[in-house]
């Protein structure tokens, strides 16, 4: 009986310790990652998921071409041959660049928000069977979560965005 609960003690001080080494390299990784500065409003976006009040910002209303680039991270979200006029006051996308987003259901289960795939930062929300387009998706995204690249600047970027 004493050999046994002498294991069972053993293996709990090494999953403790374990887990507390994951924890260790964890906070590590995250320590490394640098991103970009932003303005508090930004940060209530991004960060604490707050929403940009509608038709504000720079981009709901922009047609230039070029790309939409995570603000926090500079990870590629959007080109702007995806990006239509919704009439909602945010910027709308009916696509976006395979692998940089990622939808995770709101808590409440009645939206599904979309988060940058790199850095996890709070973009906005995407709804689908509207109509707008016929890929039936709108990524309603915030302003204050982007940042356009022209065209004529995006040779610039990483090939792999390209």
């Amino acid at each position: 009986m004493k050999f046994g609960l002498s294991v069972l003690l053993l293996l709990f001080l090494g999953a403790c310790q374990a887990q507390e080494k994951t924890q260790v390299l964890k906070k590590e990784k995250s320590d490394t990652m640098k991103y970009n500065d932003l303005t508090p409003q930004e940060e209530r976006v991004l960060v604490n998921k707050a929403t940009d009040r509608p038709f504000t910002g720079d981009y709901y209303n922009k047609k230039d071409e070029g790309m939409y680039i995570c603000r926090r991270c500079n990870n590629p979200l959007y080109r702007s041959d995806d990006k239509f006029d919704s009439h909602c006051g945010w910027p709308s996308f009916d696509d976006e660049i395979e692998g940089a987003v990622k939808r995770v259901p709101d808590a409440d289960g009645s939206r599904t928000e979309i988060i940058c795939m790199n850095c996890g930062g709070h973009l906005g929300h995407v709804f689908l069977g509207e109509g707008f387009t016929d890929k039936e998706t709108r990524h309603c995204v915030n302003t204050s979560s982007l940042r356009f690249v022209p065209s004529d600047e995006v040779k610039d970027l990483p090939a792999v965005i390209k």
